[in-house]
């Protein structure tokens, strides 16, 4: 039983950090402040961002359910981070340049949409891990 508990705690602590590592990578690769707009009450900037963790969060899961040891689990973890970072990426580059400037003003339309394409991202990667 405490090398289950230990084990679960190794696991647990590992998705932790990926999670706090997913969070600064992606707010510093966005050009606005998530963090000050969400305090301010900017509910598109809170939109968007939690459509970015969960769509994290679904692989990281998987990766977790499905991996063979923890060094397979952080590899899987920071390719899940890796291609959420890239959904961003190529919403913004490719269907819709202003989405920072939108989610600035409050925009929520734009926010939804990037929200519901990182989930729905984020839904598929881990549906890929599980292998």
């Amino acid at each position: 039983m405490l090398e289950a508990l230990a084990s679960f705690a190794l696991y647990f602590a590992t998705a932790i950090v990926l999670l706090f590592v997913f969070q600064a990578v992606y707010m510093a690769v966005t050009p606005h402040r998530e963090t000050e707009l969400i305090k301010g009450g900017n509910v598109a900037a809170a939109t968007a961002y939690i459509g970015a963790l969960i769509g994290f969060v679904l692989p990281l899961a998987s990766a977790l359910a499905n991996s063979v040891s923890l060094v397979d689990f952080a590899i899987w973890g920071v390719i899940a981070g890796v291609v959420q970072v890239l959904t961003w990426v190529v919403v913004r580059t490719f269907f819709y340049k202003n989405i920072s400037e939108s989610i600035v003003a409050g925009t929520l339309a734009p926010a939804l949409k990037l929200a519901g394409v990182s989930v729905s991202v984020g839904i598929l990667n881990a549906a890929s891990m599980t292998y």
